[in-house]
């Protein structure tokens, strides 16, 4: 029970006010407290609900399958018919009700290489940007995102190629490489993209060494978007890129000396631009939510052309 106090009389009001006034001097020439540090525990990527909804492209119940098609001097293939394609899933043949071109403008990141190995190979890399740029059709957007000690993204989606190209004249190449958690990055800020076709475009010389984001972190992570990756690596062999291209129906490519970049960029550019779209309605009809693999094969042509078929290696099933 709090204790009655009775009010003192003004003459006695001094020594309070004098002891008040010595506690707050006392409290300003206190020691401050130090500031707290705290540090975030590496973030895992949780296992995908099974109520989640699906990644890949369906319109209802249909699964939609970008595919591209090249010859054996790497140029698209583009006059195909629907009875030259098989799609299974699981290994089950599915039957296609669904075939198109896919036309239309892209949403495309950039994702660039900034760290200290790429100095004398920068003005190449920045010129093989400003090539492909060269291709854009109304309606393209994109972003860049360089990354070296770790990934910044330089600029949101823009239908404006020039700022792009002046974004990338003022990086200064230096650090490590943190590839992985530039991916990653690139993988949300597409969650914006307006178009239905999306891609990132990965331009580096070297594999990762200073991610938070392991390969099986980001393989998985993208796997789940609807988001194919193309890539190029400059002299050394993006193996790691490369499993990312094909899980996502994209293409990877490996330049051995900068005088190659341009004719590779061109591939890229037109392997993006030209691909086949295969529809069916799965035959299992399974809302598992679970990840299904898929294989188109390629029926012999009339002319029995060596034909290079690339697509996109699985889907993530709707849950219940």
């Amino acid at each position: 029970m709090p204790t009655r106090i009775r009010p003192a009389r003004p003459a006695s009001a001094a020594p309070v006010l004098l002891l008040i006034v010595a506690a707050a001097a006392a409290a300003n020439f206190a020691p401050q407290e130090e500031p707290r540090v705290t540090i975030t525990p590496r973030t895992q990527l949780l296992p995908r609900p099974e109520n989640a909804t699906p990644r890949m492209r369906m319109d209802t119940n249909m699964v939609l399958v970008p595919v591209t098609v090249t010859d054996d001097s790497d140029r698209p293939v583009t006059g195909l018919a629907l009875d030259r394609f098989r799609v299974f899933e699981d290994n089950v043949e599915q039957k296609i009700v669904s075939f198109f071109r896919e036309e239309g403008p892209v949403s495309v990141g950039f994702i660039f290489d900034a760290s200290a190995s790429m100095k004398k190979k920068m003005d190449r890399s920045v010129a093989a940007i400003e090539q492909f740029l060269k291709t854009v059709t109304p309606g393209d957007e994109f972003f860049l995102l360089r990354f070296s000690d770790r990934p910044s993204l330089v600029t949101g989606f823009t239908t404006d190629p020039n700022l792009i190209l002046s974004e990338l004249s003022s990086v200064e190449p230096r650090g490590w490489t943190s590839l992985n958690d530039a991916i990653c990055l690139g993988v949300q800020r597409m969650k914006a993209a307006k178009n239905s076709r999306r891609a990132l475009f990965v331009l580096s010389d070297g594999g990762d060494n200073n991610s938070r984001y392991s390969d099986s972190e980001v393989r998985n992570l993208v796997r789940e978007s609807d988001v194919r990756v193309y890539s190029i690596g400059l002299f050394e062999r993006p193996r790691f890129l490369e499993k990312l291209s094909a899980d996502t129906g994209g293409r990877s490519y490996w330049v051995h000396k900068l005088d190659e970049l341009p004719n590779e960029v061109d591939q890229l550019s037109r392997d993006l631009r030209n691909q086949y779209v295969l529809g069916y309605s799965a035959s299992n009809g399974q809302k598992d939510g679970k990840y299904h693999s898929l294989r188109v094969e390629l029926m012999e042509t009339i002319r029995r052309m060596p034909l290079h078929v690339f697509w996109r290696r699985g889907y993530y099933a709707p849950g219940e």
